[in-house]
């Protein structure tokens, strides 16, 4: 079976990447099958079918997850729309949508679209209609590089969820705070999965172990500023995560009964009250000496750092290694670097 992933086009190496993890952490084996610009095809097979729905509802920077149901060209788009069997895919009402990937391709989609919405309708018979509202199955055709990708819509990603839990909209706010869709995708590159416990040893206002909760890993947060470890707890309460467990603790100083499966972090820059009066990089370096010893053996830890960070320094004095890194440019004088490090012993 051929799935379609349309991605996020605001970064270049994350979609792929984190598409790619939460596979893994879902335990869905895969294949890649072919990548265009905002596009991935991967081949997944079928008896896997029921686990796309948790794999979408998952991700942060893709926008639809899709059935292939076949492939063809623009000219022959009309006689194979007419000659496949609707009524396979199709039982209630249904909607067609086009998406142009490549925008220098000119024609008008709307009049498309119900050219062949009345050729599905001749096909199904039974009173099925077009509902573009909320229809039963949505089916969405994609151009792409001379080619027609004909699918069906398995998983819409809510925008709504990213925009609604921005962090000026929780209870507690405070400037710097990393956006939900970021924080997710940290989460999920980790591999986490249901149940596992997540580590946020700088955790701020709690955004990235809100993500990590909503993915149903139980979260345990620390930060050396007691306001933030209150507004953590009111943040995680308003988001209806109830498996938590937050309190007050230098990161270099953690002590944990246990051993958590992974560390998603967004540490404070600079020398501030918020680093204790540290230098950025020798807190992080003293801070990942200590909570090395928190996570599991081959656990993966996640970390945002600035770019002027020599971040080859902050670990040569643990058992991280360096997996993968994905650099985001936020203005002119400043690129985030997303690191993931495995703990190798």
């Amino acid at each position: 079976m051929e799935i379609i992933m349309i991605m996020s086009q605001e970064h270049t190496t994350l979609p792929r990447a984190e598409v790619e993890s939460v596979l893994v952490a879902e335990n869905v084996p895969f294949v890649i099958q072919d990548e265009y610009d905002g596009i991935l095809i991967l081949d997944i097979p079928d008896e896997y079918f029921k686990s796309i729905e948790n794999v979408g509802k998952r991700l942060s920077y893709v926008h639809e997850v899709c059935k292939l149901l076949f492939e063809t060209d623009k000219v022959n788009l009309i006689p194979q729309i007419g000659k496949y069997p609707w009524k396979d895919v199709i039982t209630k009402d249904y909607a067609v949508r086009i998406k142009r990937m490549n925008k220098d391709q000119k024609f008008n989609t709307t009049e498309l679209e119900w050219e062949i919405g009345g050729v599905i309708k001749d096909r199904v018979h039974g009173g099925i209609n077009v509902n573009l509202k909320d229809p039963s199955t949505f089916l969405r055709l994609i151009f792409i590089n001379g080619k027609v990708l004909v699918c069906e819509r398995l998983v819409k990603v809510s925008k709504k969820h990213f925009y609604d839990l921005k962090p000026h909209k929780r209870p507690f706010f405070y400037p710097g705070s990393m956006s939900p869709k970021l924080a997710r995708c940290m989460v999920n590159l980790t591999l986490v999965g249901k149940g596992d416990k997540v580590l946020d040893p700088f955790c701020g206002t709690g955004g990235i172990l809100i993500e990590a909760g909503i993915i149903g890993a139980s979260v345990v947060g620390t930060d050396i500023d007691s306001r933030m470890v209150r507004g953590t707890i009111k943040n995680l309460n308003y988001c209806g995560i109830k498996d938590y467990e937050v309190f007050q603790s230098d990161a270099r100083q953690i002590e944990l009964p246990y051993k958590v499966d992974a560390i998603v972090t967004d540490p404070p820059y600079g020398i501030s009250a918020s680093t204790g009066g540290e230098e950025s990089e020798k807190l992080y370096g003293q801070a990942l000496v200590s909570i090395q010893n928190l996570i599991k053996d081959k656990g993966l830890l996640c970390m945002a750092t600035p770019h002027y960070m020599d971040i080859h320094e902050v670990i040569k004095d643990t058992n991280f290694e360096i997996v993968q890194q994905h650099h985001i440019r936020m203005h002119k004088s400043l690129t985030r670097v997303i690191s993931v490090f495995k703990k190798i012993k």
